[in-house]
């Protein structure tokens, strides 16, 4: 805890009410104290077992009784094809702790559970990131940045907070087995409640936990610290293999989207890790190392002109003038195949600071500055509306130029085609005042010191940084 922990450190104790969460608020307690840290507790409530509303008023009754704060939070718990309970509850989970005004969220995961968790990883035929286990420190994932790899995850001291604010995950007790957590339960009198699912080895951990692992430490008793220094072997390599691919991601990614030909110079194990860690770096739940590799060998021998498309869970690849596009996977029936006559489809714009277009998947928005963008007393001599192209627009944006074509603007702009035919423009009347990403119609330029309304396009499926930029 000191290497981590600092003064007016703000804590969050994850209680679930099982032994292992309550001893560790035992100890957390005068540790607070004496460290001067700030400690309260989040219970979760998954609603998934009939005595969840118990556990949830035991969480509360020893909170009071410390005199510490608790927050509950409850999970509706949807199952999804493909993925597991405890996939979907984890991931319900973090998502919980990634919104707390907090520099930690305080797991009391141990050394069992970090044997558990490696073994199970085999069992799927993890890679070396898979093997590596829990880290006792790691940032909470952004959506759109995987968590470093490591299995210390920060250097001691270093802060644990990201730049958008989210707690770091600290997990003190991973050197710490379930018998020693257990026997200091009991030596201290503690109480705690038993979640009756933990016996039932229809679940894989609970298969290893009961029937493999008692088996395994006969033979081998020492078998849970081996796990852990195998775990951290595969932690190094991990490490290496993302400063290999942040080394290649210099020459070969631009702007987050993969350049082939520069991709193609590398071995292709190289090209396998740099596309495997830019799908990570970009939120992407990465495809099985089949899909991988079958999606790697067709952006190898794609051409500039190739309309590759690949989707694998809710991530897409996709590719445009020799460039990689990785979104998310957009529905098979396109946004403008789901409006009845987009000829016809208009939206009125009336003041709004933002216009959320489910049709189009994406928002727009409109921000005042002064003496840039679409004048907004020239543009409201009209009723505004948001149109789709319906070929044909012409476009000024040069005032020393003539007007062009927006078809061949968008062209010249390598604008992806799938996202020209959801690009929304804007009308005054029935002039085209601006098209965002292009630029703003001559006669519809803000003057000098002149009110204007600067409009950006983000669509939801865009990657950070991807989004068309307003005019500015």
């Amino acid at each position: 805890m000191r290497d981590h922990i600092r003064h007016g450190d703000r804590m969050v104790l994850a209680l679930s009410g099982g032994v292992d969460s309550v001893v560790l608020l035992d100890v957390l307690v005068p540790l607070s104290v004496q460290m001067q840290f700030e400690l309260s507790a989040i219970h979760v409530n998954h609603g998934i077992s009939a005595n969840a509303g118990k556990w949830n008023s035991f969480c509360q009754r020893l909170c009071c009784s410390w005199g510490i704060l608790l927050k509950t939070r409850t999970l509706k718990i949807i199952k999804e094809p493909g993925l597991s309970l405890e996939a979907i509850s984890r991931e319900g989970r973090y998502c919980i702790f990634g919104k707390l005004k907090a520099d930690y969220v305080v797991l009391a995961q141990h050394l069992d559970d970090q044997a558990e968790t490696l073994m199970l990883q085999l069992l799927r035929g993890a890679g070396v990131k898979g093997l590596c286990a829990m880290p006792v420190l790691r940032r909470l994932s952004s959506g759109t940045m995987n968590p470093p790899t490591g299995i210390s995850g920060n250097a001691p001291g270093e802060r644990s907070r990201t730049l958008d604010g989210r707690p770091g995950i600290l997990r003190p007790m991973l050197h710490v087995s379930r018998r020693e957590i257990e026997d200091y339960a009991r030596e201290h009198a503690l109480q705690w409640i038993t979640d009756e699912s933990n016996d039932n080895t229809a679940f894989d951990r609970n298969f290893l936990r009961h029937d493999i692992f008692p088996q395994l430490e006969k033979r081998f008793p020492s078998y849970r610290i081996a796990f852990l220094r195998a775990s951290r072997h595969m932690a190094e390599a991990s490490a290496l293999l993302d400063e290999v691919a942040e080394s290649d991601s210099r020459e070969c990614v631009q702007s987050g989207k993969i350049l082939i030909e520069s991709m193609r110079k590398l071995g292709f194990l190289r090209a396998k890790n740099l596309l495997r860690h830019t799908l990570a770096r970009q939120g992407a739940i990465l495809p099985s190392a089949v899909k991988l590799e079958e999606i790697l060998r067709q952006l190898l021998s794609s051409c500039p002109d190739t309309k590759l498309h690949v989707v694998f869970g809710s991530s897409e690849v996709r590719c445009f003038r020799g460039l990689v596009y990785i979104r998310k996977a957009r529905p098979s029936t396109t946004a403008v195949a789901r409006i009845s006559h987009p000829d016809e489809w208009r939206l009125p714009w009336q003041g709004e600071k933002r216009v959320v277009i489910a049709e189009l998947g994406g928002t727009l928005r409109f921000t005042s500055r002064k003496g840039v963008g679409i004048s907004f007393q020239k543009l409201t001599q009209f009723p505004v509306t948001i149109r789709l192209r319906r070929g044909g627009e012409r476009l000024r944006p040069d005032c020393n130029r003539p007007r062009r074509s927006v078809k061949n603007l968008l062209q010249e702009a390598a604008m992806p085609p799938w996202e020209r035919e959801t690009l929304p423009l804007i009308f005054s009347g029935d002039h085209l005042a601006g098209v965002p990403g292009i630029g703003v119609s001559c006669e519809f330029q803000a003057a000098a010191g002149e009110e204007g309304v600067v409009v950006e396009w983000q669509p939801r499926n865009a990657v950070q940084g991807s989004g068309s930029p307003g005019w500015a």
